[in-house]
């Protein structure tokens, strides 16, 4: 059996085999302690996809006559199935919602896509640069007469798909612990990144923000929160927002002589000059140790190797390694049911058996093809 600590310890849930968004989604639910029965593709190549961790495997050849049969099994002692397949798909293949709830009423049905269930792109193909250039997101980060800076795939994939799929499953999780009925939670990347846009739509609605990418407050047009590269190459970050910070920002800087009112956006580019002259004088970590422990908000810009070593990073063990491999520890905490300790990244098939007879699966499953173990 899989580790029973964990807030979601006794959770079953079930991961139709798929990219991105809707694995990572499985991989939170089982790092707080879900049981996570992931199905995949017979010959499904293994590799270290740190997404698999903590999951087990099953292999189903969904084609095999038997094969919906046995997902539909699966789904029957679940309380959670997750897939991230294109809308239509899993109907087709005889596992969707409505099969799912003749075996199961109460089971909540997870989709993962970009554009949704519905809607003139929903069945057409995207990836999440094309996601978030609908939501006016992609739009908004850059600087100033530059083009959109794709911020690889955190912003749509992972923040505005897997983290809406997550709370939205665990919301209709607990309704149907009420209720006794399940319900589709149709999570798409667009509606998730454009609702973590809620602040910005807030400040462009007030007159606060502009669609002159770089120029506002967040995005790179205030000088006192933008990155400014050292002697070494190297960069550190400034976030000094409150009056209070920036004062202690100029005071460890040394420049309050050659600065003036930083509330005047017309002395942005001056003080811009000032700040990004100051910062070259010193290597990022010369900076790192002047600003350490202090409220100025001025932080080392770290690659994710580097990040492993870094003091509090380290102190809280924010990453963490299994088998060698760097991987970011299970988050968020909790004081009374602690989080499992990562687990190992799923073989596909290497768990059918074992999982057939955990959850009390009938044999006739494995006897037949439908099901495979690894071999």
């Amino acid at each position: 059996m899989t580790s029973q600590s964990g807030p979601l310890a006794g959770v079953k849930v079930v991961e139709l085999a798929g990219l991105g968004p809707a694995p990572f989604c499985a991989m939170l639910l089982a790092d707080l302690g879900a049981d996570v029965v992931r199905v995949d593709r017979p010959n499904a190549p293994a590799g270290q996809d740190l997404l698999n961790r903590g999951k087990r495997s099953v292999q189903v050849d969904l084609k095999h006559e038997q094969g919906p049969q046995a997902v539909l099994g699966l789904a029957e002692k679940a309380e959670v199935l997750l897939e991230g397949l294109r809308p239509g798909v899993t109907e087709r293949l005889g596992v969707g919602p409505e099969d799912c709830w003749k075996a199961n009423p109460a089971l909540v049905y997870g989709r993962m896509t970009g554009w949704g269930q519905e809607g003139p792109l929903a069945s057409t193909a995207g990836h999440d640069i094309g996601y978030i250039s609908l939501t006016g997101m992609l739009h908004a980060i850059g600087r100033k007469d530059g083009p959109p800076q794709v911020p690889a795939n955190l912003v749509g994939d992972f923040g505005g798909g897997a983290m809406y799929l997550a709370v939205g499953v665990l919301a209709a999780l607990l309704e149907a612990r009420t209720s006794g009925e399940g319900q589709v939670v149709d999570a798409a990347i667009v509606d998730g990144t454009t609702h973590l846009g809620a602040m910005l739509f807030g400040f462009l609605g007030a007159g606060g923000w502009s669609t002159d990418r770089g120029t506002n407050l967040l995005d790179t047009g205030a000088p006192y929160y933008d990155v400014y590269e050292t002697s070494d190459g190297r960069y550190v970050s400034v976030g000094a927002l409150e009056p209070q910070f920036y004062a202690e920002l100029i005071d460890k800087l040394g420049i309050a002589d050659r600065v003036s009112d930083r509330d005047d956006a017309a002395e942005w580019p001056k003080l811009r000059e000032v700040l990004a002259a100051t910062f070259k004088q010193r290597t990022r970590d010369e900076w790192a140790e002047i600003f350490a422990e202090s409220d100025a908000c001025v932080a080392p810009v770290l690659s994710m190797t580097e990040a492993e070593d870094h003091p509090h990073m380290a102190a809280r063990r924010t990453l963490v390694r299994r088998d060698g491999t760097l991987q970011p520890a299970p988050a968020p905490r909790f004081s009374r049911t602690p989080n499992p300790d990562p687990g190992e990244i799923a073989a596909p098939g290497a768990h059918t058996e074992q999982v057939l007879r955990d959850w009390g699966l009938a044999q006739e499953y494995l006897d037949s093809g439908a099901m495979r173990a690894a071999q």
